[in-house]
């Protein structure tokens, strides 16, 4: 009796359909029957990358973290009301009516020493185009000229003060003087008939 091949060979393998029923899917390699894990990594790849940086966070925080500090230093650490008035008067050296003189001489950085000399006089010269300001500091007090000879209010500045500065008038020759000792950081504003005119902050 022969097999159901007319052919008489003993049941012939089918190549094409055994890796088929094997499988469960077409072709050899098996890759279709795959396509339900591809269709997830695309739905994954289509997803937000949180893997890059945001711009702009980082100055967002920063700006968020300076004003949050800046309240709490106005809560526990406020600016006195003097110093702040100290500050606002050292502004006005931007002011278009107040003009800047700049220091040209310091005897403690241009003079020469003197033998023997004990608690020698600190001599200063500051210039505008139009205006020199010289100027002695000693321990008693300070004295001073103006050139050109003219008459002027004279501002004694230093730190924070509890009233308003002391004054001085320079007389028609440009002379003045007081017994007013200068410590720490001083300054001279002067006002001419003319203008203001502020002399650069020095450390006594």
């Amino acid at each position: 009796m022969t097999s159901a091949h007319d052919d008489g060979s003993p049941h012939a393998f089918d190549e094409t359909d055994g890796p088929a029923d094997m499988n469960g899917s077409e072709g050899i390699d098996g890759t279709e029957g795959m396509d339900g894990f591809d269709d997830a990594d695309d739905e994954l790849d289509d997803g937000p990358d949180d893997s890059g940086p945001f711009e702009g966070d980082d100055s967002l925080d920063n700006d968020l973290l300076e004003e949050t500090l800046r309240q709490a230093a106005a809560i526990m650490d406020p600016v006195p009301a003097q110093l702040r008035q100290t500050a606002v008067e050292a502004y006005a050296l931007y002011a278009l009516d107040t003009r800047l003189a700049e220091l040209t001489f310091d005897s403690l950085v241009h003079g020469l020493p003197i033998r023997g000399a004990v608690d020698a006089p600190r001599m200063l010269t500051f210039r505008t185009d139009e205006l020199t300001v010289d100027v002695e500091v000693t321990a008693h007090g300070l004295m001073g000229q103006l050139l050109p000879p003219q008459g002027a209010r004279i501002e004694v500045l230093s730190g924070p003060q509890l009233t308003s500065p002391p004054a001085l008038t320079a007389d028609n020759l440009g002379r003045f003087a007081a017994e007013l000792p200068v410590t720490g950081p001083f300054a001279l504003r002067l006002r001419t008939d003319a203008e203001t005119v502020m002399t650069e902050w020095l450390r006594a």
